[in-house]
């Protein structure tokens, strides 16, 4: 899976541009936890290839860019988790689960590509 890094929030506005042409993941991931550590190894057992994911693919590091999901939260009006993943259409999120409900195969037919 190639996970393109989001590191400051004006990145959201590439997020926003790239959601016009297809879905987009946002994965918020926090490096302390076991859960958040969890659903990010289904995820990337799922698409081990960049040509599998169903979708490109934001990953959001909680403990280095906490601002990064403060903008997310408030730019998409759903409310912070950990781990979390969102899925972002039109500009608009679409879709979250956080937890055990991040499932790769729902995610999988959200994608722009199958």
């Amino acid at each position: 899976m190639q996970w393109i890094p989001l590191t400051a929030p004006e990145q959201l506005a590439e997020v926003d541009a790239a959601s016009q042409a297809g879905a987009v993941l946002l994965f918020k991931h926090s490096t302390s936890c076991g859960i958040s550590r969890m659903a990010l190894d289904r995820l990337e057992r799922a698409w081990r290839s960049p040509n599998e994911a169903p979708m490109p693919a934001y990953f959001i590091d909680l403990w280095r860019h906490r601002d990064v999901s403060n903008a997310v939260e408030l730019r998409y009006g759903i409310g912070h988790e950990s781990p979390q993943a969102l899925v972002i259409a039109q500009g608009r999120c679409v879709f979250d689960a956080s937890h055990s409900a991040i499932r790769p195969e729902e995610l999988q037919g959200m994608g722009t590509s199958s």
